[in-house]
């Protein structure tokens, strides 16, 4: 492992994994050695994953100073390794009681932070306080788990100051009691300087007040990830972190307790990687998380981009940038796509609702809205649904409101990793082979002016029905771009040509 040196001469060990920008990954215990972070549920695919044992734990060294452990103490050695990787401001990255750390660097070295991510943290620096009801309160969420009775037993007895099995309260730790959080937690003991666990708490270390009123002149973006089950901090709990800070996002990870990455590597990774990159905001829309990117002059006419299905909003990159010479444009990815949320459940009605609940989340009331395939059935049935809310509306190789003949058999799943959450492929062909009647009854509700495109003959779209469909639209007209179904990517500047012919100039 590589080392460094501490501002007091520790010998202090580092772990890297992974490749790209550089993410600082502290871990929490306190003083448990970085071991068990793991790879972050493969974040390290997408950053390369800088992760320290903490002085003395893992691989580094010991002090010759004891009184170094605490947390305040530590703020040194995280600012001594930002020096030896050269970098003028980090990503960092803090689990559990390192939260508590990364509060006190981000109070005292707030210019060296471009963003900070705080993963089920501990809220002590800032003074708000776990209490022994949050405990119970989210115990009570894991009661119908065949090991809640004896685990809830020993909680109790450590809440009424009693010694017990630690063990045995480790599975309200996990959103899955499983045998990967079994063998996780065998490995804390042995990862973890409980004496310099003492230390890192002593009384003295923490003055809220004054980190309070420095963080709130924090402008680096923040993320606060909470667990559903978790209990240190619960989601509310973790809700009063984020007003600590000017700019800040919260998301609370379904199914997850202490340990996200674990419980739905998945769900973590695409949060964290969402909030990392500089390119890709997220909104909270409906209860879901939508990630999107946006282009172009904030005061231009607004218009939404709306991919297919098992695309996601890079697909309209080069779309987007020159319809932003103009326009404020904003591509988002549907739920089970890309770094949205990945619920599980789907179907053109909730892709409807999600593309509603974005252009209210980010008001876009009579936005321009052009949707491709999956994305275009969303949009026309939510304009069917909400005359007025889409100024105009642009559907390109939209899936005709007609069943599919022959009906398309069942798919089997690629082995590959994707994308996007397999589970929308079975849900939509089931809706593409026997679509709702009403779908083809509801046309003539829409408002806006509407311009469809067909891919012509090479499309597995029946360009009739393109045709037929254009014409129940009270201000519809269809045009043809000889492209097959992805009109967009393989003839863009004709693409582009008919979108401004339409209006959009």
């Amino acid at each position: 492992m590589p080392i460094f040196h501490a501002y007091d001469g520790t010998e202090l060990a580092y772990r890297l994994l992974g490749q790209g920008a550089p993410l600082i990954c502290l871990p929490g215990g306190p003083m448990r050695a970085g071991a068990y972070l793991g790879d972050l549920g493969g974040l390290s695919a997408r950053r390369r994953l800088v992760v320290p044992d903490l002085r003395g734990t893992g691989d580094s060294a010991v002090p010759d100073d004891p009184s170094t452990y605490r947390c305040d103490r530590l703020v040194g050695d995280v600012e001594a390794l930002r020096e030896h990787l050269g970098e003028e401001r980090v990503d960092l990255l803090a689990h559990s009681a390192s939260a508590n750390l990364a509060a006190l660097y981000a109070a005292r070295y707030p210019e060296r932070l471009r963003t900070l991510t705080l993963v089920t943290p501990g809220t002590r620096a800032v003074g708000i306080d776990v209490t022994d009801q949050d405990w119970r309160e989210a115990s009570e969420l894991r009661r119908d788990e065949p090991w809640y009775a004896r685990a809830r037993a020993a909680l109790d007895g450590f809440l009424a100051g009693r010694a017990g099995d630690r063990a045995a309260v480790a599975p309200f730790a996990y959103g899955r009691w499983d045998d990967a959080a079994r063998t996780h937690a065998e490995a804390g003991p042995g990862q973890t300087n409980s004496e310099a666990g003492k230390v890192y708490y002593q009384d003295g270390v923490f003055d809220p007040a004054a980190t309070n009123a420095a963080l709130a002149a924090v402008t680096a973006p923040v993320l606060v990830l909470a667990g559903e089950y978790d209990a240190g901090p619960t989601p509310d709990r973790a809700a009063e972190l984020v007003a600590v800070f000017p700019d800040a996002e919260f998301v609370v990870q379904r199914g997850a307790a202490h340990f996200p990455w674990l419980d739905d590597p998945g769900a973590f990774v695409r949060t964290v990687a969402a909030f990392l990159d500089p390119d890709v905001r997220s909104v909270q829309a409906g209860g879901t998380r939508l990630a999107y990117r946006v282009w172009g002059d904030p005061s231009a006419p607004p218009v939404v981009l709306a991919h297919g299905r098992c695309g996601d909003s890079r697909t309209w990159t080069r779309i987007a940038e020159h319809l932003a010479a103009e326009h404020r444009v904003y591509a988002f990815d549907f739920r089970g796509h890309g770094l949205s949320d990945w619920p599980g459940r789907y179907s053109l009605e909730l892709f409807r609702d999600d593309l509603h609940a974005f252009l209210e989340a980010r008001n876009l009331w009579g936005a321009t809205v052009i949707g491709h395939s999956m994305g275009a059935a969303a949009a026309y049935l939510l304009a069917e649904r909400e005359p007025g809310l889409i100024g105009r509306l642009v559907l390109e190789e939209v899936p005709p409101p007609f069943p599919l003949d022959p009906p398309r058999d069942p798919a089997p799943r690629p082995d590959e990793e994707l994308d996007f959450d397999w589970p929308v492929v079975p849900s939509t062909d089931a809706q593409l082979n026997e679509p709702d009647p009403g779908w083809r009854e509801l046309l003539g509700a829409i408002t806006a002016p509407t311009l469809v495109i067909g891919g012509g003959p090479t499309s597995q779209i029946a360009q009739e029905s393109l045709v037929w469909l254009a014409g129940r639209i009270p201000d519809g007209r269809y045009v043809t771009i000889d492209a097959g179904h992805l009109v967009h990517t393989e003839r863009p500047d004709e693409f582009l040509a008919e979108v401004r012919a339409f209006g959009l100039s």
